[in-house]
């Protein structure tokens, strides 16, 4: 695998990843290679899932299927903070849509945008398998918060931005 866009500490890490499974079955890494080029660059590039299919043996729209399917790769730039607020009807009955529309009223975007500050992209997630627990926002693909009040809501937007300020 070669190409100036993949560092060659990435590629040791690729290279570690495809070992773990048989020679013949290294399509079976592609999950945990588009989310190690996914750390390099902060998202997973068409020039990416490119040079992955190719290092894989798998035809380019194959690698395409997974970034595009999982709401965990980015297929473009995002903000430091993801926001994934989830909007399947359990959560929508529970005012998950109201929560996304707080969150965009608050920041100024509409789903999908990025903050002019760069600091939040704010997603619509399709499930986030805490139906009982919503409204749920996922930040970062890492942190669950649950029961997501306006208030709690304001909290954890304006905690973050004050983070920032620190910094």
């Amino acid at each position: 695998m070669t190409s100036s866009i993949i560092s060659e500490s990435t590629k040791t890490r690729l290279d570690r990843e495809v070992a773990k499974y048989p020679v013949d079955q290294r399509q079976s890494a592609v999950m945990a290679c588009l989310q190690i080029v996914q750390e390099e660059q902060g998202f997973v590039s068409a020039e990416s899932e490119a040079l992955l299919a190719n290092y894989l043996g798998m035809a380019p729209i194959a690698v395409h299927e997974v970034t595009s399917f999982y709401n965990m790769y980015n297929q473009r730039p995002v903000g430091k903070y993801k926001l994934n607020v989830c909007t399947n009807l359990p959560c929508q009955l529970r005012d998950g849509y109201q929560a996304l529309h707080h969150i965009e009223k608050k920041l100024g975007i509409v789903m999908g945008e990025t903050t002019t500050d760069g600091l939040f992209t704010l997603q619509q997630s399709e499930c986030l398998g805490a139906c009982a627990d919503s409204p749920v926002i996922l930040v970062n693909d890492i942190s669950m918060c649950s029961f997501m009040s306006n208030e709690k809501l304001d909290q954890l937007i304006d905690g973050l931005k004050s983070a920032e300020a620190k910094v």
